[in-house]
């Protein structure tokens, strides 16, 4: 088949960085452009480093719609804004995209979407975005027009919940995940200094975090209503990766528990259970998220564990491109992690 033809708008944050180092290497994808406003007419590598002597792209100062696909890696509000300035020039190109504009139900900030949609405002008139959790909406995210792709904190406690909520064993989960700085995206602020990162850590949004509502609306769609997620996040001394621990009340065995979560991923090429402890190495680099499940009476925690700019963001809009065009689900994302 003929490559995809993929276009980038924002390639100079973490995310853009992430989504070129995957497609200038995937086998099916031809990168058309990478617009970037600030970086104009600047190589690529002068934003990512990393990318020396790996590509001779440079940022474009324009975009076009001669594309099959277009992955939005822009702000929260920037990507719906984008889409409304745009008007029609889009019709018929498929769109991801990474911010939340479009991750919520239809006219609402509140859970309760069905099916995983959410609505697209004035851009992509007639369309809706599909929420691209592949473990979820495998089946929908093939045949839709638009991917909303999921946030990283809420992939993580999703993948952790979804075969409970499957087997409609959720009510009160009380989570505590902690996040490398990259997930504060690129821009300085006073917590993403290095002095302020080394050597600390700190709760932040307690119980008030924006992926709550998500988080929500996900589990809704499989048990029939939302349960009562309790989220405290946390901002840790590293740069990549989420390690999340949601605790519940449980009065399965360890081995039915186990059983429904080994069932439910069986032929998920990404999330994988282990009967042994987790830990961010495994993970970081890659498109996979680990689950580790331990129980104490009828407590259960659950742990998962992935890396933000990948199965939290990038990574998982790659995995949600394959599965649009028809390709191998894991396509351009057979990453390893480094353990040392």
């Amino acid at each position: 088949m003929n490559p995809v033809r993929a276009g980038i708008i924002g390639g100079a944050g973490y995310t853009g960085g992430e989504m070129i180092r995957l497609l200038i290497r995937h086998p099916n994808v031809d990168i058309r452009f990478i617009h970037s406003k600030s970086n104009a007419g600047k190589p690529v590598h002068s934003a990512h480093e990393d990318l020396f002597g790996e590509t001779e792209l440079a940022f474009a100062p324009e975009y076009h719609s001669d594309i099959d696909v277009l992955f939005l890696c822009l702000g929260h509000g920037e990507a719906r804004k984008f889409l409304e300035e745009a008007g029609s020039s889009f019709d018929g190109v498929l769109i991801i995209d990474l911010s939340q504009d479009f991750r919520l139900k239809a006219g609402s900030g509140d859970a309760g979407s069905k099916g995983g949609r959410g609505d697209v405002g004035a851009g992509k008139a007639g369309n809706v975005f599909v929420y691209g959790l592949p473990e979820l909406n495998r089946e929908a995210i093939r045949e839709a027009k638009g991917i909303a792709n999921p946030g990283c904190f809420a992939t993580a406690i999703e993948l952790g919940l979804l075969p409970l909520a499957k087997a409609g064993l959720l009510k009160d989960v009380y989570t505590t995940g902690i996040t490398g700085s990259t997930g504060a995206g690129q821009g300085l602020s006073a917590t993403g200094h290095f002095s302020w990162r080394a050597n600390n850590i700190q709760a932040y949004k307690t119980l008030t975090h924006q992926h709550l509502r998500e988080i929500g609306q996900t589990l809704e769609q499989l048990q029939g209503h939302a349960p009562a997620v309790h989220f405290v996040p946390w901002r840790g001394d590293f740069t990549r990766g989420i390690f999340v621990s949601s605790q519940l009340r449980c009065e399965k065995s360890p081995e039915e528990v186990y059983g429904l979560y080994e069932e439910y991923y069986h032929g998920h090429p990404f999330t994988h259970v282990s009967r042994t402890a987790i830990s961010l190495k495994q993970v970081v680099g890659t498109n996979k998220c680990l689950i580790q499940l331990e129980q104490a009476g009828d407590q259960l925690v659950v742990h998962s564990v992935l890396d933000n700019l990948l199965k939290g963001a990038a990574g998982q809009a790659v995995q949600n491109m394959n599965l649009l065009f028809g390709l191998d689900e894991t396509a351009g994302l057979q990453l390893k992690p480094i353990a040392f």
